[in-house]
């Protein structure tokens, strides 16, 4: 019972970064019909603001501390971080812990702003082009975007740590009630599992309830007849392409500690999450985020030693092969909806 919990926390752990792209996805594509490949460069992009703000409160200035010295009794130079001149000592420790949090309010209007000039400047002049030529254009931003990166930040990984408060991990045995110390986990992979139902509950909310999402749904259901209404869907679509691209930042933000950010991280979550947006159903956002905490769940158990021990490289294949049984059973999905994709 301990080893199907502990697998069913990694599967909710890796189902979050899924259910988080695969929505952004399917919000770009349920309101411009747009197959948008370079949406895990945007998941990158928002792992690289929390390297980038990292970096900007940690900037030092060389000064001079008189209760140091070498060898030879000289004093010695100490950098000290511009946030300690700014904030003090204690709260500039504080604010650069806290770098990936805070982080989040650095990337919502980055995300925002690339993801309207991405729609605006770029895939607007391809909303009437087969997919085939959407997914080779935004195919080839997402390896720009990834160069881009490469040349700023290098090609290794760049360890971006969580907060102290949640580097370590916890008895999660003992608090459901189990012997203590057989299922530990991280703190943190917890924590990005709540960041990810709050993201998603907020979208879902959003489009619910307000009246911006009720017309971009009728949008989403009929836009001709919206925009006969003199309601400018296009500009409404426009901001929810924003919107999805902050989703995927979000994401890449609170995964940084989970794995260090590098350039090809975006890459590596694409396929699987074009495979988890398939399976879920083309244009649904709750078959979205219901596969990819299934398919997140499906790969953790996948995982297991005595799995590995029977089927070698089972975990790394398990995805498609569930895709493939679902859409051959489904061919619409688990959520799909009649006529999406099917002309």
């Amino acid at each position: 019972m301990e080893a199907i919990i502990l697998q069913i926390l990694n599967g909710l752990d890796k189902g979050s970064a899924y259910a988080l792209i695969a929505m952004g996805l399917t919000l770009i594509f349920g309101t411009l019909g747009v197959v948008n490949f370079a949406h895990g460069a945007l998941f990158m992009v928002g792992a690289f603001c929390a390297v980038t703000l990292s970096r900007i409160l940690t900037l030092s200035h060389e000064v001079v501390d008189p209760t140091r010295t070498d060898f030879l009794g000289n004093p010695l130079k100490v950098d000290v971080p511009y946030a300690y001149d700014w904030f003090g000592q204690a709260t500039g420790d504080a604010i650069i812990d806290w770098a990936v949090p805070l982080s989040i309010l650095f990337a919502v209007p980055v995300m925002i702003i690339i993801g309207v000039v991405m729609e605006r400047g770029l895939i607007k002049h391809f909303y009437k082009r087969p997919h085939a030529d959407q997914i080779l254009v935004t195919f080839g931003l997402a390896i720009v975007l990834q160069e881009v990166i490469k040349y700023f930040y290098g090609a290794n990984p760049i360890p971006t740590p969580a907060p102290q408060a949640f580097a370590s991990s916890m008895d999660m045995g003992a608090a459901l009630g189990f012997e203590a110390g057989q299922i530990i986990y991280p703190i943190w992979r917890l924590v990005y599992f709540v960041f990810a139902a709050i993201v998603i509950g907020c979208v879902f909310a959003f489009l619910q309830f307000t009246t911006f999402g009720m017309v971009v749904r009728a949008g989403m259901a009929d836009r001709e007849t919206v925009g006969l209404l003199g309601i400018n869907i296009d500009k409404r679509f426009t901001i929810m392409f924003g919107i999805a691209a902050a989703v995927a930042g979000l994401a890449g933000v609170m995964y940084t500690p989970i794995t260090s950010p590098n350039y090809h991280m975006g890459m590596d979550f694409l396929v699987l999450s074009f495979v988890v947006v398939v399976v879920g159903g083309m244009g649904s956002l709750p078959g979205a985020v219901l596969a990819g905490f299934l398919l997140g769940v499906i790969e953790a158990f996948a995982s297991l030693p005595q799995v590995l021990d029977v089927l070698p490289g089972l975990n790394q294949i398990i995805i498609f092969l569930v895709a493939i049984v679902i859409l051959l059973t489904r061919p619409r999905g688990l959520m799909g909806r009649k006529g999406v994709m099917e002309e």
